[in-house]
């Protein structure tokens, strides 16, 4: 625990019990182990509370990292639709340009046409 072996553990307690006495080793035994729960509980808090602060850190340096590699791809995209933009642009006048062939209309944008009925396509001579 404190790197000390099991031989300088009997000393030490051979040398408490000659110090302190049969009466009174026992209660000063039980007030030392309260102060080790006591010292080993609070380095345990501290060291959970250091571990939640290095996690929350962690947590907020990944975060920025996404963010930042979200914002250079929507840039990268937002320049890729430009330059698909510009090069449409360049066709288009180019085709304006050269008389290109126009380009025919689509039959369902146009309203449809109506057959002409056979009472309108008989001539009553």
């Amino acid at each position: 625990m404190f790197g000390i072996s099991s031989g300088e553990l009997f000393f030490i307690a051979i040398i408490a019990l000659i110090v302190l006495g049969p009466e009174r080793l026992p209660k000063a035994t039980r007030f030392a182990g309260l102060w080790m729960r006591r010292a080993r509980q609070q380095w345990n808090s501290v060291k959970d509370e250091l571990e939640r602060e290095l996690a929350a850190d962690e947590l907020k340096h990944s975060l920025q990292d996404t963010r930042t590699a979200l914002q250079d791809t929507a840039q990268a995209l937002r320049a890729q639709g430009d330059e698909a933009r510009s090069e449409f642009d360049a066709l288009h006048a180019d085709l304006q340009d050269h008389g290109g062939p126009n380009p025919e209309p689509d039959p369902a944008d146009s309203p449809p046409q109506r057959a002409p009925d056979a009472a309108e396509g008989r001539r009553d001579d």
